[in-house]
């Protein structure tokens, strides 16, 4: 069990070795306020509560923040599970602390869990915070790291979703701010709860290498030192073996063991000066063969996240490659802290705003996105890996990886997107469609006469931002065009979903569907996605289940009404018939439609109905156990012949379950054929059974029969599926 007075001696060990002379007086009387408020509370091992403050203010100590921040990591949990209020906190210890403990407040009430709307908003919370002071989020990760190192108290279902919450948001946040040692932490504890098998196989690899990978970099290590020091270049060299997750990824993406990797060995040449890099760099070419197209220099051209390093991958006498990554002091300080290295609070200062131009970006481009797209699409632009492009006159602009021209011109200007006719790169005229590479010289071609940005420009664009104004364009100038555009998709979904359009004109109904929707009348929902803020399938997706209750009800009513009759057939009846969900019940019109989750049929299976008490007709497949007894005298009644209608493509949801023999990595083998064949998948997941083998669950949408059985052929021929067969949904 961790103890006070050991978190207490090392919290003031560290800030006494990174804020030497400091007034401590204020830090003391936050830990006795703190401690007396979290008297009654433990840790789930049984330790004090104090300890976790103490903890996470000795990590924000680490980071180099200022005593403001360390006394709100001190507090930040009191206005959150004690009776201490803002004024309380403000009258003792400033209205600078009791800011920094309110933000940090509504931050951890944030459920990052929950669903893209909540999301979206708490992910609003988070940047709103973030141009405000960054301080705030930076005790929030501090509080994060230290929640995951002692994340082995929490249940297994806490474990998984703390550090799932982690890896999307958490990580990808610290890499942003540039704080890769942090970084490394959150994903290596993660991963160690989300794939333990995994995990402890690196481990395990690594911890058997130990002897001989300590023996290789000791000698790369004295090489570099003895070349540097004999040419008078003061430096500190020294070798690791890349994080585990960094490894685990690799082998993933690569689909590699460990002892197949490329590289897993990495060297840090620290030194003075910038010249001394390049001259560095000079030298360990000279040493070591060099691996063509491995070359960085993000000290001429930092990321966006101020990290500036060279980074080279050589391959030594052994015929090991490993990378070499040359810095200078202050480059290796901002590296391991990131924004944390540059936030000088004690003169006063308050950060370079170009530091946060992207916290605005996203700020902005959330006003105008659907919930789901702007989650999804904030991933791209906060925490994919960046492309560097130079404009004419040689500025650098950041970009996310896979951006185009399109994506350049609204990261120059919304004016310039929007008057772009077309593009150059390295002075060659190409396409807006071109994916842009390291290096590429940009420019675009504009006109006065330009009638504005396309819609296809939506698909085409990569980076949020573009994307935003894009949208913002059709909003404001062409708002009958998109209620056009918008009603005319919004009908086509739902005819290709079997839905009336008549049932959102119900007044009953209506206005219901719309409060779902969240906008006040039709227009304006047919305005959105007409201009890209919704599309059409989303808004359908949102109020089927609604509209499909309202029929049922209807349908209800009906039958109470005036009671099933079954007339006589006849070809008029048959062509005139009305299609629900895909669906033609022969002798019955305008009647609630499933289909059955036992069987899960798709166009193409031949298939029955089942008239249900209050529930419409039920499509079974005709193969179904459940359907086994139609024939019988007591329940053929009830048995209606039923066919499929044309479906224009229309998808059906269906489940495939896959009998295989246990092995590493066969999940992922699925998930991969699933994306090749640009399958939609709603869930996937396995289970072991005894004796090695495994049964995997497919969840999908399809159109019809043959392009299930196409995808069935093809898990089939992955290794170790040795059976397949329809599953229930």
């Amino acid at each position: 069990m961790e103890t006070f007075e050991a978190h207490f001696e090392s919290l003031c060990a560290t800030v006494a070795e990174r804020m030497p002379g400091a007034d401590t007086d204020l830090m003391h009387k936050a830990i006795e306020y703190a401690s007396n408020k979290h008297q009654h509370q433990k840790r789930k091992d049984g330790s004090p509560y104090i300890i976790h403050p103490m903890a996470v203010a000795e990590i924000v100590a680490e980071m180099g923040l200022d005593m403001d921040a360390i006394l709100g990591a001190l507090l930040h949990d009191c206005i959150e599970d004690t009776d201490a209020s803002h004024d309380d906190i403000e009258h003792l210890f400033g209205q600078t602390v009791a800011e920094l403990v309110e933000g940090v407040t509504k931050l951890t009430r944030a459920n990052f869990s929950s669903t893209e709307q909540a999301q979206m908003e708490n992910l609003r919370k988070m940047f709103m915070a973030m141009s405000k002071d960054i301080r705030v989020v930076l005790i929030k990760i501090a509080d994060r790291l230290h929640n995951m190192r002692t994340m082995q108290y929490q249940t297994p279902a806490k474990q998984v979703s703390k550090c799932r919450e982690t890896m999307d948001i958490y990580a990808p946040l610290a890499h942003r701010l540039g704080m890769q040692k942090i970084k490394w932490e959150l994903e290596d504890i993660a991963l160690r709860y989300l794939d333990p098998d995994d995990y402890n196989d690196i481990m395990s690899y690594l911890n058997a290498h130990h002897e001989q990978d300590e023996a290789f970099m000791n000698t790369i290590q004295g090489t570099i030192s003895h070349r540097l020091a004999a040419v008078g270049i003061n430096n500190t060299a020294y070798g690791r073996i890349k994080h585990v997750y960094s490894i685990y990824r690799k082998m993933q993406t690569q689909g590699k063991a460990i002892d197949e990797l490329y590289d897993v060995y990495a060297f840090r040449v620290i030194v003075d000066t910038i010249p001394d890099c390049y001259n560095v760099l000079g030298h360990i070419h000279d040493l070591f063969n060099l691996v063509p197209g491995r070359f960085k220099d993000y000290i001429s051209t930092p990321k966006p996240n101020m990290y500036q390093s060279l980074h080279t991958t050589v391959i030594g006498t052994q015929g090991i490659p490993f990378e070499v990554q040359i810095r200078t002091w202050d480059m290796h300080q901002t590296a391991e802290y990131g924004i944390a290295a540059h936030w000088r609070y004690k003169q006063g200062g308050s950060g370079n705003e170009k530091d946060f131009e992207w916290v605005r970006r996203l700020l902005e481009s959330q006003q105008d996105s659907d919930a789901e797209e702007y989650v999804q699409s904030l991933k791209i632009d906060m925490f994919d890996d960046e492309v560097f492009v130079f404009t004419p006159k040689g500025r650098i602009v950041s970009l996310p990886a896979g951006s185009t021209p399109i994506d350049f011109a609204y990261a120059i200007h919304s004016g310039v997107g929007n008057a772009m006719i077309g593009a150059k790169v390295n002075n060659r005229i190409c396409g807006i469609d071109t994916t842009l590479k390291n290096g590429d010289i940009v420019e675009v071609l504009t006109s006065k006469s330009a009638r504005g940005p396309s819609r296809d420009w939506l698909n085409i664009c990569k980076s949020n931002q573009a994307r935003t104004k894009i949208k913002q364009w059709f909003k404001k100038e062409k708002r009958e065009e998109n209620v056009l555009h918008g009603r005319s998709s919004f009908e086509g979904e739902m005819k290709r979903v079997g839905l009336p359009l008549s049932i959102t004109l119900d007044p009953e109904v209506g206005p219901q569907l719309l409060k779902k929707l969240s906008f006040d009348n039709w227009e304006d929902m047919y305005a959105a996605i007409g201009y890209g803020g919704l599309t059409a399938a989303k808004a359908v997706g949102r109020i089927r289940d609604d509209i499909n209750r309202a029929l049922k009800v209807q349908a209800n009513e009906k039958l109470q009404a005036n009671p099933l009759r079954i007339t006589p057939d006849s070809e008029a009846v048959k062509q005139n018939r009305h299609a629900v969900n895909g669906i033609i019940v022969e002798d019955i019109d305008s009647c609630m439609i499933k289909f059955a989750k036992c069987c899960t049929p798709v166009p193409g299976d031949a298939i029955v109905g089942f008239i249900t008490k209050g529930f419409g007709v039920s499509v079974h497949r005709c193969d179904c156990p459940n359907a086994a007894n139609r024939d019988q005298p007591i329940q053929a009644p009830r048995w209606v012949r039923v066919r499929w209608a044309n479906l224009d493509d229309q998808p059906f949801e269906t489940t495939l379950e896959l009998d295989c023999i246990t092995r590493d990595g066969l999940l992922l083998d699925v998930a991969t054929t699933m994306t090749t064949a640009r399958v939609r998948v709603k869930e996937l997941f396995g289970k072991d059974l005894p004796g090695g083998h495994s049964v995997f669950t497919v969840k999908m949408e399809v159109r019809n029969v043959a392009e299930l059985d196409a995808i069935r052929n093809r898990l089939l021929n992955i290794r170790d599926v040795v059976g397949s067969r329809r599953g229930q949904n």
